[in-house]
């Protein structure tokens, strides 16, 4: 018998590459709840709904009511959907803690009547960037780190603050209401198709506009980069290990920690730039170092990452560079 999933935020960039793996092994009977906020449906995710069955509900779930268009009866909930991106932080703080935070609770409190058997949320390392930064704790990090951030007042943490309110939501949930649950903390996933939220996409185009002397900021900072296909490939066993239930899971690459110098020198040169760099320092809110401990993803998953940084950056960068030049609109 099929496995009955549904992903909430299936649409988005770790959502589509979760439902098509999903899709392409077989075996589930997959559902997407999304209200498209990053935009139209593209060509990818219309031909993998198409070719796989894939049942579409295009719904705000910020409104209790658009649950009542879901089943009860889930195997696997995926809890994909949030406001993410740094622009978003700083431009509608106000608005990414409404959004996301009725997310959480609206999906907790249609959780607690249905019979749904698993849940996994997906968090993100921003929960313990306060640890690192301002109490020196280790690096690579694991997962028992202290969830903590540096300034409350501070636009750039409101996502954080979400999603640690979605960790313990979860979790506590799941205790009382009797259905499984697991976290996953992702540590700057990037790829193909990611929007233009995100440090990679923002950086091709800076270099795709022209800009000379180009500036590197935080250009001391440090961060390790999880290729999109590896993200997904953990997120998945994270669901479907029985070993993982009821745990928390950083997934991420602890091989693969640079400076944002390497990374942007190295785009430069992908892009064919022969301009100046001038470093200049960071931005506001941004943590010095992030890198994840994966062992317990490791030992327990499976998990490992494939894809070295290089050849992921390299593809990701082309992507970016041929979307510009096409003029296309999709994911403004």
């Amino acid at each position: 018998m099929s496995k009955k999933v549904l992903l909430l935020g299936g649409a988005g960039f770790i959502g589509f590459h979760i439902l098509q793996k999903l899709a392409i092994s077989g075996g589930y009977d997959l559902t997407i709840g999304d209200n498209f906020f990053r935009g139209k449906m593209d060509d990818q995710l219309r031909s993998l709904v198409n070719a796989h069955d894939v049942k579409v509900i295009n719904a705000d779930f910020t409104d209790p009511s658009a649950f009542d268009r879901l089943d009860s009866d889930y195997h696997q909930v995926y809890m994909l959907a949030s406001v993410v991106g740094v622009e978003y932080t700083s431009k509608m703080p106000n608005e990414l803690i409404r959004i996301n935070t009725q997310l959480i609770m609206n999906t907790l409190e249609w959780l607690k009547q249905s019979a749904c058997q698993k849940v996994l949320f997906t968090s993100t390392s921003e929960c313990y960037a306060g640890a690192v930064e301002a109490f020196g704790y280790r690096v690579p990090t694991p997962e028992d780190v202290p969830l903590c951030i540096e300034d409350i007042t501070h636009p750039r943490f409101t996502y954080a603050v979400t999603k640690m309110l979605g960790e313990s939501g979860f979790m506590n949930y799941a205790k009382v209401y009797g259905f499984d649950c697991t976290i996953v903390r992702y540590h700057n996933v990037y790829g193909p198709r990611m929007g233009f939220k995100h440090v990679i996409p923002q950086v091709v185009k800076r270099f795709a506009g022209g800009e000379d002397p180009f500036r590197m900021f935080g250009h001391d900072q440090t961060r390790s980069f999880n290729f999109i296909d590896d993200a997904a490939n953990g997120t998945i066993a994270a669901m479907e290990t029985d070993t993982a239930n009821n745990e928390i899971f950083h997934i991420g690459d602890m091989n693969a920690e640079i400076t944002i110098e390497e990374l942007l020198r190295y785009i430069g040169a992908i892009a064919g730039f022969s301009g100046t760099y001038v470093r200049e320092g960071q931005h506001s809110g941004s943590v010095s170092r992030r890198c994840p401990d994966t062992s317990k993803a490791k030992a327990i998953l499976g998990y490992e990452p494939e894809t070295d940084w290089k050849t992921g950056v390299r593809k990701t960068v082309e992507w970016y560079l041929d979307y510009y030049r096409s003029g296309k609109d999709v994911y403004e």
